[in-house]
C-alpha cells in the first residue's frame, strides 16, 4: 500500500450477546451507550457544533467548563453511569464506564473531570464501605444530576494521609464536629455532598482516620466556607478550591463504615479509580494522534506530504502502538476489579502510574511532528495544545505517580518470593474486551495481594510452538527477552533491604516498580492478542504485527536492545493508522466508529 493512500473501511462489528434473559447483553448495552454519548456530543471538528474543539478551547481560555458540554451530559444523565445497578444506576462494568468517559475525555479532560469523574472518585468510597442508607442518598444525588466531591488533600501533608489534621471529633450531643481545612478539591463549591477523609482520633497511626459522607443541605452556613479558587495551568475549567470548617456539626450517620477504617476504605476505593481513570485518558491521545495524522496528510514539505517522511510515519505508528499498549493494560486492570479483586491493588497502581506517563510521552513525540503548530492555542490545532496541558494533571494528587509506585514497592518482595514464575496465568476473560463480567465485588477488594496472574501470562507465552512467520518469530524473541527481564526484577526484588520495602524506599526500588509496570503492560498486550487470535473477533488485534511493535517499544524502554523488526511490521501498523483515520475508527482496542 502506498504511503498516504486511503484504505478501505473494515470496521469490526460485534454481535449482541444474550444475557440469558432474552435482553441484549452487556456488550450491546455498552456499545449503545458509547454511541449515544458520542452522537449527543457531536462532531468536535465541526465548528458549527457547540461542543466543537474550537468552543471547548474558548471555554478553557475563559477558565470555565463548557456550559453546553455540561448541559449535554445532564441530558445524557451521565451521573447514573457512576451508580451501580443495585443502587438504581447503570454502572455494571468498570471497562464500560471507561469507554463511555473516553468519549468525553477525547474532547475535553476538564469536562470529564469537572462534570463527573470527581463524583465517581468520591462515590466509590461509599459503594465500598457505606451502609444502605448512605448508598441510597448518594445514588439519588448522582442520578438526579448532582455532584459529589472527595477531599483527601491537605497541602501541608501531601499524600501522607496518616498525618492529616482535618478533624471530625465526636460531639457531646451526638454526631461529629468538623474542624480544619482541605485544599485542592475539584467542585468543592459546586458539590451537593462531600466525602471527607478526617481524623477521628488524635492518636498517631492509620486507625485514627475515618471517612465521612457529608451532605451540604442542612449544614450551618455560618460555620463553613468554600476557599478561593486556584488558578491552574491545565484543566483550567475545573473549579479547584478548598473547604474550611469551624466546629460544623454533622450527624453520626455521616460516618462511612467503622470509625478508624478511613485508610482501608480509601485504599480500596483507589483501586477502582486508579484502574479506570487512565483508560479514560486514552481518549485525549486518540484526539492528538488524529489531529497530527490529519496534519501529516495535508501538509507538504520538500515536495511531498509530511506523512511520506519516514520519521513522521514512524512516530505516528509508534503513537498508535502505545495507545494499544495503554488500552491493553487499562483493560486488564478494569476487568481485574471484577475477576481478580484480590490482585487488583498492584495492577491498578501500575496502571495509574504507567499509562499517563506513556500517554504524556506520546503527546510529546507527536508534538515534534506537528512542529510549531503545537504551540497554538486556537485554530484547528488548538485542541492539541490543550490536551498537552491537561493530560499531566492526571499524574498528580492522591493517585499520582509516586503514590502509585509507593503502593507497588512494599509488595515486590512478596511477589518475587510467592508469585512470579509460580502462579497460573490470568483467565482468558481478563483480555476479552467484549466478554461479559460479574458485578463489581466491592467487598472483595484486598489491600495487598500476593498473587500476579498477569505476569504469569507473559511467562506462559514463552512456551509456544516455533513460529512460521517473521512477525511471530519477532514476538517470540521479545517474549524471551521480557521473561529474562522479569527474572532480573525478581532477583532484585528479593534482594531489597527492609528499608527499601516501604514508601520511603530509595531510587532503586522506584526504578524496580517502573520496570515491573512495563512488564505488566507487555503481559496485557500479549493476553489481548492471544484472545483476539482465538476468538477471531478482530483481525488486526489477532495480527502479530502490532504486538511485535508493542513489545519492541517496551523492551527499549527497559533499556534492552532488541533486534530490528521485519519491515512488514511497520507497514501493517501504518496501514491501520490510515485506515482508522479515514474510517473514523478509534485508535484503541475497540476501533469504535466515531462521529468525528
Amino acid at each position: 500500500m502506498l504511503t498516504g493512500t486511503e484504505p478501505e473501511s473494515t470496521h469490526a462489528t460485534t454481535a449482541a450477546t444474550p444475557d440469558g434473559r432474552g435482553a441484549p447483553g452487556q456488550e450491546a448495552r455498552a456499545a449503545a451507550r458509547v454511541a449515544e454519548v458520542d452522537r449527543r456530543l457531536g462532531d468536535p471538528t465541526d465548528e458549527r457544533n457547540e461542543l466543537s474543539y474550537a468552543r471547548l478551547v474558548e471555554a478553557d481560555e475563559a477558565g470555565e467548563l463548557c456550559a453546553a458540554g455540561e448541559r449535554a451530559l445532564d441530558e445524557l444523565r451521565l451521573g447514573a453511569d457512576f451508580v451501580p445497578g443495585a443502587e438504581g444506576g447503570s454502572l455494571e462494568r468498570l471497562d464500560t464506564l471507561v469507554r463511555v468517559m473516553r468519549q468525553v475525555f477525547r474532547r475535553d479532560v476538564a469536562l470529564g473531570l469537572g462534570y463527573g469523574v470527581t463524583s465517581f472518585m468520591a462515590a466509590v468510597n461509599v459503594w465500598t464501605s457505606g451502609d444502605a442508607a448512605q448508598r441510597a442518598r448518594l445514588a439519588r444525588i448522582l442520578t438526579d444530576g448532582g455532584k459529589v466531591s472527595v477531599a483527601y488533600h491537605e497541602l501541608a501533608h501531601g499524600n501522607d494521609f496518616t498525618r492529616n489534621e482535618f478533624a471530625a471529633r465526636p460531639a457531646e450531643e451526638g454526631g461529629y464536629l468538623l474542624s480544619g481545612a482541605k485544599q485542592v478539591i475539584n467542585n468543592a463549591g459546586r458539590a451537593d455532598a462531600w466525602v471527607l477523609f478526617s481524623r477521628t482520633d488524635p492518636a498517631p497511626g492509620s486507625r485514627s482516620h475515618s471517612v465521612l459522607f457529608v451532605e451540604r443541605a442542612g449544614l450551618d452556613t455560618d460555620t463553613w466556607q468554600v476557599l478561593p479558587r486556584y488558578d491552574t495551568v491545565g484543566v483550567r475549567g475545573c473549579h479547584l478550591s478548598g473547604l474550611r470548617f469551624d466546629h460544623t456539626r454533622v450527624p453520626a450517620a455521616s460516618l462511612v463504615g467503622a470509625a478508624g477504617q478511613g485508610v482501608d476504605t480509601a485504599l480500596r476505593a483507589f483501586q477502582l479509580t486508579r484502574a479506570a481513570l487512565p483508560g479514560m485518558a486514552v481518549g485525549t491521545t486518540d484526539t492528538a494522534l488524529r489531529t497530527v495524522v490529519c496534519f501529516a496528510l495535508g501538509r507538504r514539505l520538500y515536495r511531498r506530504s509530511v506523512m511520506e517522511i519516514p520519521h513522521a510515519t514512524a512516530t505516528l505508528s509508534g503513537a498508535f502502538v502505545d495507545l494499544l499498549t495503554c488500552d491493553s493494560l487499562s483493560l486488564a486492570a478494569t476487568r481485574a476489579v471484577h475477576l481478580l479483586p484480590e490482585q487488583t491493588s498492584v495492577l491498578a497502581a501500575a496502571t495509574k502510574y504507567l499509562v499517563p506517563k506513556l500517554l504524556t510521552d506520546t503527546l510529546h513525540d507527536l508534538s515534534i511532528v506537528l512542529g510549531a503548530r503545537f504551540y497554538l492555542r486556537d485554530g484547528e490545532h488548538g485542541i492539541f495544545q490543550k490536551h498537552l496541558r491537561d493530560l499531566p494533571v492526571l499524574s498528580l494528587g492522591h493517585a499520582g505517580s509516586a503514590a502509585c509506585q509507593a503502593t507497588i514497592i512494599p509488595q515486590l518482595s512478596r511477589l518475587a518470593r510467592r508469585s512470579w514464575f509460580h502462579d497460573e496465568p490470568a483467565p482468558a476473560e481478563l483480555f476479552r474486551p467484549h466478554a461479559e463480567l460479574p458485578e463489581i465485588p466491592f467487598d472483595r477488594l484486598a489491600l495487598t495481594g500476593g498473587r500476579d496472574g498477569l505476569s504469569a501470562t507473559l511467562v506462559a507465552a514463552a512456551d509456544t510452538p516455533p513460529a512460521a512467520t517473521g512477525e511471530e518469530r519477532a514476538v517470540q524473541g521479545l517474549v524471551a527477552t521480557l521473561v529474562d527481564e522479569l527474572r532480573q526484577v525478581q532477583e532484585a526484588s528479593r534482594a531489597l533491604a527492609p528499608e527499601d520495602r516501604t514508601a520511603l524506599a530509595g531510587p532503586a526500588a522506584f526504578a524496580l516498580a517502573d520496570r515491573y509496570a512495563l512488564l505488566l503492560a507487555a503481559s496485557s498486550a500479549i493476553g489481548v492478542r492471544q484472545q483476539a487470535l482465538r476468538d477471531g473477533s478482530d483481525a488486526f488485534l489477532a495480527d502479530p504485527a502490532w504486538l511485535a511493535a508493542a513489545l519492541h517499544r517496551i523492551a527499549r524502554r527497559l533499556g534492552r536492545r532488541p533486534a530490528a523488526l521485519p519491515a512488514s511490521v511497520d507497514a501493517r501498523v501504518h496501514e491501520e493508522v490510515l485506515r482508522r483515520f479515514h474510517a473514523r475508527g478509534s485508535y484503541d482496542l475497540y476501533d469504535t466508529p466515531l462521529v468525528g
